[in-house]
């Protein structure tokens, strides 16, 4: 078995794309339109994982046909590794995305997409130093 990708519905397109490609820093390595069933399937993989049509990757599923959709929370997370906690909070927050717990403790932060979909940061290998300005940040809202 191989873990293949995690779908998630998106309301917009183009504020998903600029949260998830631009900001959190995902590749796109494939889209699809199905004017049949009216919607647009992207792929994105996170940087390094691009490789191949079935590596670990998020698809976006964007309904032409607006539409509601509720329970983000109950969906839980997407969590992803990353090489500095700091400065992936930092180009998030650089994109207008609030950090919503901050890596205080140098290895976890929470943010969450336009579609509010909660997305966990973990740092790849062991904690970084406390630093500021994450080390005396407050939460801020829900994750």
């Amino acid at each position: 078995m191989k873990y293949l990708h995690t779908m998630v519905r998106v309301t917009d397109l183009d504020a998903s794309l600029a949260f998830y490609r631009d900001a959190l820093g995902m590749t796109e390595v494939r889209r699809s339109e199905h004017e049949a069933g009216r919607f647009t399937l992207v792929y994105l993989a996170a940087p390094n994982d691009e490789a191949g049509p079935f590596q670990p990757q998020v698809e976006l599923t964007f309904n032409w046909d607006p539409e509601v959709y509720t329970g983000g929370r109950n969906f839980g997370h997407l969590a992803f590794a990353v090489p500095d906690i700091y400065a992936a909070c930092q180009r998030l927050q650089d994109h207008g995305v609030t950090v919503l717990r901050p890596p205080r403790d140098g290895r976890m932060a929470f943010v969450r997409s336009p579609d509010d979909i909660s997305v966990e940061l973990l740092q790849d290998g062991p904690a970084l130093a406390p630093a500021e300005p994450w080390a005396s940040m407050k939460n801020t809202g829900v994750w």
